[in-house]
């Protein structure tokens, strides 16, 4: 059962804490601003879980980016909620697809992807995470709704993509519009960290690139070149279809069109 008004407004109490409650609408999981400066974060049961990655990234990256993040203020437990108390974040979500968004996206990513990934985050072996989501990609986009004549080149264009053995780097893995603020002309703000992992960075750039440029040639040249480094189209386009979100139907009805995965690789992931 999700917390009520008059709940939050209890767990505010029992915190200690003063200022007015009010829920935010976006968001999987219920979230609270209190007051001008604080937000709580509330998860049920089954992702007490996330808990420990959420804490464990906002303290690795709190400092360290471009980009202000929340300050960790109290983790604990509240009835059957685990509890994520954090600084509060101010500006708007910024339209996209942007080229300044693109390009403080791209800055914000190069120190991201520097930072030690923190113990907790998973998975623990990669290759056998991709090869576990490719045994699974084309019954997920079937059940996505994806057309067959989709599925049926999916196999064949995994097996020609050679996606490595890359150094794994700390992943947000959902940077988009949602999970970013925007204040003043700059992004003043980056949250939500409770999805994070550990893997290839072409993984970062596939949802990037489906959120934040959105096939925008211009704003993806805009967010490799502060990047400093140009993935692959081909990698990032597997990882599409690979992520643990991928939603292909939605993704093609939202993006540049094409008559394959590679068009629509260079398309969506190219210059």
């Amino acid at each position: 059962m999700e917390p009520t008004q008059q709940d939050a407004e209890s767990y505010r109490d029992r915190l200690g804490l003063d200022g007015d409650v009010v829920r935010f609408e976006a968001g999987s999981l219920p979230v609270f601003a209190v007051g001008h400066d604080l937000v709580l974060k509330l998860f049920p049961l089954q992702y007490h879980g996330e808990v420990p990655v959420e804490v464990a990234v906002m303290e690795a990256v709190h400092g360290r980016l471009p980009v202000p993040t929340p300050r960790l203020q109290g983790v604990g437990v509240l009835d059957d909620w685990a509890y994520v108390l954090m600084s509060r974040l101010h500006g708007e979500e910024p339209a996209v697809p942007d080229v300044e968004v693109s390009a403080g996206v791209g800055e914000m990513l190069k120190a991201l992807h520097a930072i030690e990934p923190p113990a907790v985050l998973g998975p623990g072996d990669w290759a056998a995470f991709v090869a576990g989501q490719r045994r699974g990609c084309v019954e997920l986009q079937r059940k996505r709704g994806l057309d067959e004549r989709w599925l049926e080149r999916i196999p064949a264009f995994l097996d020609g993509v050679d996606l490595g053995d890359e150094l794994p780097v700390l992943l947000h893995t959902e940077v988009m519009s949602a999970h970013l603020l925007r204040r003043s002309g700059k992004l003043s703000g980056l949250f939500d960290f409770e999805p994070a992992m550990r893997g290839a960075f072409e993984y970062e750039f596939a949802s990037v690139g489906l959120f934040v440029t959105k096939g925008d040639a211009r704003c993806w040249k805009a967010l490799v070149e502060a990047y400093g480094r140009v993935p692959d189209p081909r990698r990032v386009m597997a990882y599409a279809l690979l992520h643990v979100y991928s939603n292909m139907p939605k993704h093609m009805r939202e993006m540049p069109e094409g008559d394959s995965f590679d068009e629509l690789a260079v398309r969506w992931f190219g210059e």
